[in-house]
């Protein structure tokens, strides 16, 4: 074991949080650091890490917020990135987030980071409730039990959370080990010697990971140990599964939770109904009941689309695009760029059709951002108060048909506010196949609230037949796109493993940090994109690629869509920006240019047309050229087809609407 004056000597200005999902670390890493972080993926995955700076009496030190997870042992990207964060990091001190009302789940990462013998504080978070419902364990029963400092946290109330740095100076690794009995100790031990002398984590723990099958830990293997010494670690591990006659990381979970009850039967826990009879778990109960469930989601729906679909996408665009800057920024910068801009080239490009500031910021800040920040913002709530996994909960086992699980509708949730945003929060999924699944079905029906704005808009000019023939068709497509994917795309999909909180108010200054730090991502990650999108489009204006492609989209238009010339124009702009390509066809449907069977072919098209290029460019960040690339030879000719269908189908009903 190492000593603690050699723990000191390795620790670095690092602590590292780990916790179970749902646990408060986000609340504590707000605390530690304050608003000011950054979010980057951790490299060589689509895993995002934040990361921000606190002080100590030691000075700045650096806290890294690792994903939420059950085991160390990885079945997830999640905790393979949490895994190889506290490999990658030795000498970083580490404060375990628990939860006190489930102590039983929190004390298996806590034995586990235990084994890697690394400098170790327990923060027992959301004591208050745990002492409401009698399920408080004896802290001193732990401290003493497993050696290491446990502290009784209310995050959200900053109670306890001050003591976690100081405690952290001092910490030392636990020196206690639960022993697996034989055959599986013998195994351990002939397998330790084999492990370099060096080891960024115990020995002892990367034989139990190694016996239990941990195949990420391969290149890391291939890079540290000798050939001779894994065909060797291999043999080991084969005749232990052939000795016990069961997956060896099964046995080890079992002896495991054996201990963690014992511990907290010893320690002064006590079962209680976790449920309750308050209000907010009275609620929590019905939204994930079949018969209230429907109507609470509605309800929730609803809500969540006035506050984002009519106060932001409606209210503060109104304001900030009509205005801020269609009455003072644009004109503004026009007045100058004509009094100093001497070239026509270079003022067109700063305030003309296709400028920076007239077309890129104008839409980048004055039409998405009051969109997704009211997401944001309600997003957050819904986060915050623990209804979203109920609502996957209800939708399991319809989303087991395209064959994810019901985590995949919280993306295409958010695909309703912004599917660039929506495709980055597909990172939630556990598999590859789920991930590309969700961001196809994304790219292909899902409109972002802007143009379904526009949509609805025009849709309600129509009637509500149409209305109900577009919703049913983009229902339809997705569900039957997404079965086929699922039989078509390689890979495994997970098990819907989700832990189901407690409802809770939100807490107005988590909300706002959370707010604040996404919009902050928004404006230094997708603000970009917006800018070379228009960018690209200014070069097509000017070297007359778009009058070229307009003309030559016209055959496709006019013959399998039997829609005017003109629509090619906005269904070209629409892969730019999807909301303008909606509203070029507003304004030809107001001005009588479509018939109300062209209106519902035109939405069905474009609704399903090939993503705009801010969400095409995420796509090939988050999955590569050539997933993006499948994903647009797929979805274009599909969209068209599509939409000729639907216009042949109706013409042959005798379907006018």
């Amino acid at each position: 074991m190492r000593g603690e004056a050699a723990v000191h000597a390795r620790m670095t200005g690092k602590v590292i949080l780990v916790g179970n999902p749902n646990v408060g670390k986000s609340v504590v890493f707000g605390y530690l650091t304050g608003r000011y972080v950054t979010v980057s993926n951790y490299p060589g995955t689509t895993v995002e890490i934040t990361r921000g700076d606190a002080r100590d009496r030691g000075g700045t030190v650096e806290i890294i917020d690792t994903p939420g997870v059950y085991s160390l042992l990885p079945m997830s990207e999640d905790e393979r990135v949490t895994r190889d964060i506290l490999m990658a990091e030795p000498g970083a001190r580490i404060i375990q987030v628990c939860d006190a009302k489930n102590m039983r789940r929190s004390l298996m990462i806590t034995l586990q980071l235990a084994e890697m013998e690394l400098p170790l504080v327990l923060a027992v978070n959301m004591a208050d409730e745990a002492r409401d419902r009698g399920v408080m364990p004896r802290l001193e029963e732990l401290e003493k039990t497993i050696g290491i400092p446990a502290v009784p946290t209310v995050a959200i109330r900053k109670k306890g959370v001050d003591r976690l740095m100081g405690l952290s100076e001092h910490a030392k690794p636990s020196t206690f080990r639960v022993s697996y009995g034989e055959p599986v100790e013998s195994a351990i031990a002939r397998m330790e010697p084999l492990l370099p002398v060096d080891v960024p984590v115990g020995k002892r723990a990367l034989a139990i990971m190694l016996l239990c099958g941990d195949d990420s830990l391969t290149p890391w293997l291939a890079e540290n140990v000798r050939g001779d010494r894994i065909r060797e670690m291999n043999a080991i591990r084969n005749r232990l599964v052939e000795e016990v006659g069961e997956e060896i990381a099964y046995r080890v979970n079992q002896v495991r939770l054996q201990w963690i009850d014992s511990l907290l039967e010893a320690s002064g826990e006590e079962p209680a109904d976790a449920r309750g009879t308050d209000w907010a778990n009275i609620f929590g109960r019905f939204a994930m009941d079949p018969a209230y469930g429907l109507p609470i989601l509605l309800a929730v729906l609803f809500l969540a689309y006035e506050f984002v679909g009519v106060f932001g996408a409606k209210f503060l665009v109104d304001f900030l695009e009509g205005s801020v800057f269609g009455k003072a920024i644009v004109p503004a910068a026009a007045w100058v760029a004509e009094r100093t801009v001497p070239w026509a080239i270079a003022r067109d490009f700063l305030v003309g059709p296709y400028g920076m500031i007239s077309m890129a910021l104008s839409y980048a800040i004055a039409i998405v951002l009051p969109i997704v920040g009211t997401f944001f913002l309600g997003f957050g709530i819904l986060e915050d108060s623990g209804y979203l996994p109920r609502l996957a909960v209800m939708v399991d086992r319809l989303f087991k048909k395209i064959g994810c699980n019901g985590k995949a509708v919280l993306p295409m949730i958010l695909g309703l506010g912004c599917d660039t945003m929506a495709t980055l929060t597909t990172r939630i999924l556990e598999t590859r196949k789920e991930r590309i699944i969700v961001t196809l079905l994304l790219a292909l029906g899902i409109p972002c609230s802007a143009q379904l704005g526009v949509i609805l808009g025009m849709l309600g000019n129509v009637g509500p037949a149409a209305t109900v023939t577009w919703l049913a068709i983009l229902l339809g497509v997705i569900l039957a796109v997404g079965y086929l994917a699922s039989k078509v795309i390689p890979g495994e999909s997970s098990d819907f493993i989700l832990e189901i909180p407690p409802i809770r108010l939100p807490q107005l200054g988590n909300l706002a940090v959370k707010t604040m730090a996404r919009i902050e991502w928004y404006l230094r990650e997708a603000v970009p994109l917006f800018l070379l999108g228009t960018f690209i489009l200014f070069v097509a204006d000017r070297f007359g690629w778009l009058l070229w492609l307009q003309k030559a989209a016209e055959p496709v238009v006019v013959g399998a869509l039997n829609l005017p010339p003109k629509t090619a124009e906005a269904f070209l702009i629409g892969f730019l920006r999807r909301d303008y390509g909606a509203a070029g066809l507003f304004d030809m449907a107001r001005a009588g240019l479509l018939t109300n069977l062209q209106v519902v072919v035109s939405l069905v098209t474009i609704t399903l047309f090939i993503p705009c290029l801010a969400n095409f460019l995420v796509i090939v960040k988050e999955h590569g050229s050539k997933v993006a690339a499948g994903m647009a030879v797929f979805i274009f000719p599909f969209a068209i087809l599509v939409g000729a269908l639907v216009n042949f189908a109706a013409k042959k009903m005798g379907i006018a609407f």
